[in-house]
């Protein structure tokens, strides 16, 4: 069974948490197939793009240079599937074989979960609140810096959490 060491999309490393390499085969042709979990931030940077520069490290040593075209694969966690067309069979004898009628799908997402993800990268999102608050603590937000305000309703919102977990 062949296995992914590291992937590099466009010149920069991406973290994955569990992959499959693959020859699928269907009626319109030989394809190699990259499926990996990924984080929430992989799947924001490359869900619009159509074709990546891709390189994969396979624990044997050796390298794959191709372009690659992208799929985001949605369901439970994050996953994407990179594949792109073959002609030559042969530098991919070893290579795990699926064809289209076939049942197979690797079960990439079995022992991971989306909290096992996002403590390796957790993504951040904006966020924005209607609040109604007495006259001078909206005077004191006003005078504050995004940054610090980030920092203050992170901290809130753990602390609250703990407090809660800690009353049931």
């Amino acid at each position: 069974m062949v296995v992914v060491k590291s992937v590099t999309i466009d010149g920069e490393g991406i973290h994955i948490f569990r992959s499959a390499i693959y020859i699928f085969e269907s009626s319109s042709g030989l394809t190699l197939e990259l499926d990996l979990i990924v984080s929430e931030i992989a799947i924001k940077k490359y869900k619009t793009i159509e074709n990546l520069i891709v390189e994969i490290e396979l624990e044997d040593g050796r390298m794959i240079h191709s372009i690659m075209h992208v799929k985001i694969l949605t369901g439970g966690l994050p996953q994407l599937n990179l594949f792109c067309g073959i002609d030559d069979l042969h530098e991919y004898e070893d290579f795990n074989r699926v064809n289209e009628n076939d049942a197979w799908f690797s079960n990439l997402e079995e022992g991971i979960t989306i909290e096992d993800i996002r403590k390796v990268e957790m993504p951040n999102e904006d966020v924005s609140l209607k609040l109604n608050l007495p006259i001078d603590q909206v005077e004191w937000l006003k005078k504050q810096k995004k940054k610090s305000l980030n920092e203050i309703f992170q901290k809130l919102i753990y602390d609250f959490w703990k407090n809660q977990d800690l009353k049931k």
